[in-house]
C-alpha cells in the first residue's frame, strides 16, 4: 500500500491459482471496503491489470499485477456535533468509546444526525482515518442500535487497516452480556452456523441458506426461574428451536467471528432469543425495555502501532443493571 496525490494505492501479484474475477478477488484482498464500492472503483477506471483498466467480470490470471486507486474521501457534508462521549480510552491512533442504547453507529437513511460519527467529528475535530467513506469516518466495526458497549473509533488511516486486519483474523477479543429468554441448561455452548440475508425478509439476518461463516460461544452466568417472579415478568415463550418457558438466563457471549446481528440471530436459532429483541424474538416485552438487553462488555485488541495488547471494559448500562436487580429479587 502507498499514497500519492489521487488517493490510496494498493498493489499486488496475483499469486499462483487459477484464474478469478477482478472484482471477486479485490473484495477477497480489500476486505475494508464494499464489493459494490470496488465495483464502481473498476467501472470508473480506478483498477489496473497490467496497466490496463478492466471490467468487473474481468478474469485475473496467475502472475497479473493489479493496481487500486482509492480516492481520498471527500470531505463529508455530515456535521460534527457537541454530543457527550462515554470514553474508555484514547490517544493519538484509536478512540474507545462506551456508546449508549439508541445511538445508531454511522449516518445512514433516516439518521443523519445524533450518531456516533457525528460526536467523534466534533470530539476529534475531523482527525479520523477516511477508509470506509465519508459518512462513516473512523468506523471499522459496529454495533447495533440498541445495544451498548465497547466500540473502538479510529483516527488514523494506519490504525484502521491494523484493526481491520485483527477483525479479519478473528484476534479481537469482544465478549458481551445478555439476558436471553428461557433457561439454558449446562454451562454453555457454541454455536456455528453461517448467517446471511433472511430469506423471505431482506432486512433481517438469518441461519437459513446463510452463506458467511459465523461462530458464537456462550456461556451462562445466572439463571432466573419463573416461580420467584410476579406472574407479569414471567417467561411465556417457548419459541420455534422448544426453548423452555421455566424464566430467563444471564450469558456471556464471545464472539469469534463478527456477521451483522451475530448474537440475536445465534441465540434466537437455538430458542433462546434475547429479552427485548422485537426482531428476533416476540413482539411482546414484560420488562419496559427499548430494544435487545445485549451489552458489549470487553474488548481487546493490539494497538496499532505499539502492538501492546489492550483490553477495555464497558460497565453495564443503568437499565441492565436494574433488570437483573429485579430479576435477582
Amino acid at each position: 500500500m502507498a499514497w500519492n496525490d489521487e488517493g490510496t494505492v494498493f498493489e499486488f501479484r496475483m499469486e499462483e491459482g487459477g484464474s478469478e474475477r477482478i472484482d471477486k478477488l479485490l473484495s477477497l484482498r480489500l476486505s475494508d471496503f464494499s464489493r459494490s464500492y470496488l465495483q464502481k472503483l473498476i467501472r470508473e477506471g480506478a483498477v489496473l491489470v497490467n496497466q490496463k483498466t478492466v471490467k468487473a467480470n474481468h478474469k485475473v490470471n496467475p502472475g497479473d499485477w493489479v493496481r487500486v486507486t482509492v480516492p481520498e474521501p471527500e470531505q463529508p457534508d455530515i456535521c460534527p456535533e457537541k454530543i457527550p462521549l462515554d470514553i474508555l480510552y484514547e490517544d493519538e491512533e484509536v478512540l474507545v468509546v462506551n456508546k449508549p442504547k439508541g445511538m445508531v453507529v454511522h449516518p445512514a437513511p433516516g439518521h443523519y444526525s445524533g450518531t456516533l460519527v457525528n460526536a467523534v467529528m466534533h470530539h476529534c475535530q475531523g482527525k479520523l482515518s477516511g477508509i470506509n467513506g465519508v459518512t462513516r469516518p473512523g468506523i471499522v466495526h459496529r454495533i447495533d442500535r440498541d445495544t451498548t458497549g465497547s466500540l473502538v473509533i479510529c483516527k488514523s488511516d494506519r490504525a484502521h487497516q491494523s484493526l481491520a486486519e485483527q477483525l479479519k483474523e478473528h484476534s479481537i477479543t469482544r465478549r458481551y452480556r445478555a439476558v436471553v429468554l428461557g433457561v439454558i441448561e449446562g454451562e454453555g455452548g457454541t454455536i456455528s452456523a453461517p448467517i446471511g440475508r433472511h430469506p423471505a425478509d431482506r432486512k433481517k439476518m438469518s441461519t437459513l441458506g446463510g452463506k458467511k461463516h459465523a461462530v458464537t460461544h456462550y456461556t451462562v452466568l445466572e439463571r432466573f426461574y419463573n416461580d420467584s417472579l410476579p406472574a407479569v415478568r414471567r417467561c411465556v415463550f417457548g419459541g420455534s428451536k422448544g426453548g423452555n418457558t421455566r424464566g430467563y438466563t444471564y450469558v456471556e457471549c464471545t464472539l469469534e467471528t463478527g456477521r451483522t446481528h451475530q448474537i440475536r440471530v445465534h441465540m434466537s436459532s437455538i430458542g433462546h432469543p434475547i429479552l427485548g429483541d422485537e426482531v428476533y424474538g416476540p413482539a411482546k416485552c414484560p420488562f419496559s425495555l427499548t430494544g435487545q438487553t445485549l451489552h458489549a462488555k470487553t474488548l481487546g485488541f493490539l494497538h496499532p502501532v505499539t502492538g501492546a495488547y489492550m483490553e477495555f471494559d464497558a460497565p453495564l448500562p443503568d437499565y441492565f443493571e436494574e433488570l437483573l436487580c429485579t430479576l435477582r429479587n
